[in-house]
């Protein structure tokens, strides 16, 4: 669910940001082999560690997740990753179901690293991830996470009220969709249908308390409205900022949004 305009941009080269960088193929609960790179934060080792969870589409390779890595890093040591049926990961998109195994399995591997505090944020369908992730492995030692943040995370499923909504469940829904997915966005996308119907973001949030919350919406955002972010944020303890002028996604994160982020998820 990343912007129209990053996902007609071809998957690019990873840049690293210093010679410590490491690249790594993870292998989730059930089976699924991940790509995964590991950037240490220019202030020096240790400390938190920030894992990146794209939107639909997306990759660890795409220029927005790359600006959203090296904004990060000024603070913090990244995990960025590509979720299954995208990039150079294996499997096929579930479109925010299995998904949740692809962030745990980044989050165990940062603290395999030496990150005794690991933090998760989600773009888009990324931000329904980590939603999800947070509220169902908040008791697991090497998978929770530390402090969570949603950026333009949809509150609820099958959500049609938007055009580009529309477009997107063509996409995921019809055989010449996900032809459209394959070749046209480098993503390959599941033909099943959920089942069963994985727990909704909103449904999630009640279960992620004393875990810190953040929702982060664009008040310009062409795919979920304002309703999304407050149905968030009253489903449970949560901060919610509401960005003037701001659209969809890693795409729409400006610098300074991302600095806040970057800020709240190393200190709450």
């Amino acid at each position: 669910m990343s912007s129209v305009s990053e996902d007609r941009l071809p998957a690019v080269t990873v840049p690293t940001i210093t010679a410590d960088a490491r690249r790594t193929m993870l292998r989730t609960d059930d089976g699924v082999r991940i790509e995964a790179l590991y950037e240490p934060s220019e202030q020096g080792s240790g400390g938190c560690a920030i894992v990146v969870a794209h939107g639909f589409t997306g990759s660890l390779g795409r220029p927005a997740v790359r600006r959203v890595a090296r904004t990060f890093a000024r603070r913090a040591a990244v995990v960025t990753f590509s979720f299954r049926g995208h990039g150079g990961s294996g499997g096929r998109s579930t479109v925010g179901d299995r998904e949740v195994l692809d962030l745990a399995a980044a989050v165990s591997w940062a603290r395999s690293l030496g990150h005794e505090r690991v933090v998760t944020v989600g773009f888009s369908m990324g931000g329904s991830v980590v939603l999800r992730h947070a509220a169902t492995h908040r008791g697991h030692t090497e998978a929770r996470t530390d402090a969570v943040a949603a950026v333009s995370a949809p509150a609820r499923w099958y959500y049609r009220g938007t055009a580009p909504m529309r477009r997107l469940h063509w996409l995921v829904t019809r055989p010449a969709g996900r032809l459209v997915g394959r070749y046209g966005f480098g993503t390959r996308i599941h033909h099943r249908e959920w089942d069963p119907v994985p727990m909704s973001p909103v449904e999630s949030v009640p279960f992620i308390a004393p875990t810190p919350l953040l929702i982060v919406h664009g008040d310009r955002d062409p795919y979920f409205p304002l309703d999304h972010p407050r149905m968030l944020a009253a489903a449970g303890p949560a901060d919610l900022w509401l960005e003037p002028g701001m659209g969809h996604a890693e795409n729409a994160a400006d610098e300074g949004l991302l600095s806040r982020l970057a800020d709240w998820l190393v200190h709450t």
